[in-house]
C-alpha cells in the first residue's frame, strides 16, 4: 500500500506544486506514494460555498467553520494522524517527520483566515503542528513541506539511502560543509584533509565540523543532544 497525503484545502490547485518535479515528483509518478486533494468548499451548506463566518466576541477576520469542516473530515476519509496546519502547533521536527513516514500517511488540514474553531479540534484530536515561529497566508505551503519531508524518507525514494544518515538533524546535529570541484576557487582552497585519501580523518573532520556548526547556530538542538 502507497503512502498517501490526503490535504484538505479551499485551494486543491495550489497542489501537488512542488511535489509534482524532482524526487516527490518521481515517486509520486511510480506510485510510492499518492497525493489526494479535498475541497472544504465543497462540504458547506448554502449556495455560496461559504466555510467561515464572524467570530464570536468580536474581532477581525474570520474563523473555519467547525460543521462545514468536520463534513469535509468525514468525506476525506483515510488512515494517519490528522494534523492542522497552524502557527500555534508543536514545532515539526525531523523525529515526527520519521514517525509519519513510517505510518500510512498523513491527512492534513490547511488552515486559512483567523484559524479554525476550537470545538472541532477538540472534538476530532486534530493535533496541530508548525513550521516555525512565523505566519503564513495559509497551511497549503506547509503542508508542501511537509509532505516533502515525509516522501524524501520513503523507501526507494532517494538513490543512496546511507545519504540520509549524515544529513542534518539525523543523529541531533547539522550536516558538515561539503566541497566539489575547482579545488581552488577565487583563492579559496578546499580543506587538506579532504583529498588525503584517508576516509577515517575525513570522517573524523565531518563530526568535528559538524559538531562545532551545531554548538554555533543551534545551540538548543546541541544542549538536547547532551541531555
Amino acid at each position: 500500500m502507497s503512502w498517501r497525503a490526503i490535504v484538505l484545502t479551499i485551494f486543491p490547485e495550489m497542489l501537488p506544486g512542488p511535489l509534482a518535479h524532482s524526487l516527490a515528483g518521481k515517486a509520486l509518478a511510480g506510485g510510492v506514494w499518492r497525493l489526494e486533494m479535498v475541497d472544504i468548499r465543497d462540504f458547506a451548506r448554502d449556495k455560496h460555498r461559504s466555510v467561515d463566518d464572524a467570530p464570536f466576541g468580536g474581532g477581525p477576520g474570520m474563523v473555519m467553520r467547525p460543521d462545514v469542516l468536520d463534513s469535509a473530515i468525514a468525506g476525506a476519509g483515510g488512515e494517519g494522524p490528522l494534523l492542522l496546519l497552524s502557527p500555534r502547533g508543536r514545532a515539526l521536527d525531523q523525529k515526527r517527520v520519521k514517525a509519519l513516514a513510517a505510518g500510512p500517511g498523513v491527512r492534513l488540514i490547511c488552515g486559512r483566515f483567523e484559524g479554525v474553531d476550537e470545538r472541532v479540534i477538540e472534538a476530532r484530536a486534530i493535533e496541530e503542528v508548525s513550521l516555525g515561529d512565523f505566519v503564513l497566508s495559509g497551511g497549503e505551503p506547509a503542508a508542501i513541506a511537509l509532505i516533502d519531508a515525509c516522501v524524501r524518507l520513503l523507501p526507494g525514494v532517494v538513490g543512496r539511502a546511507e545519504a540520509l544518515a549524515e544529513e542534518s538533524f539525523a543523529a541531533g546535529l547539522l550536516e558538515y560543509p561539503h566541497y566539489t570541484r575547482p579545488q581552488l576557487w577565487e583563492g579559496r582552497a578546499i580543506p587538506e584533509v579532504l583529498v588525503s585519501g584517508d576516509h577515517a580523518k575525513v570522517a573524523a573532520w565531518r563530526r568535528a565540523e559538524a559538531e562545532m556548526l551545531t554548538r554555533q547556530r543551534r545551540p538548543d538542538l546541541w544542549v538536547k543532544r547532551k541531555t
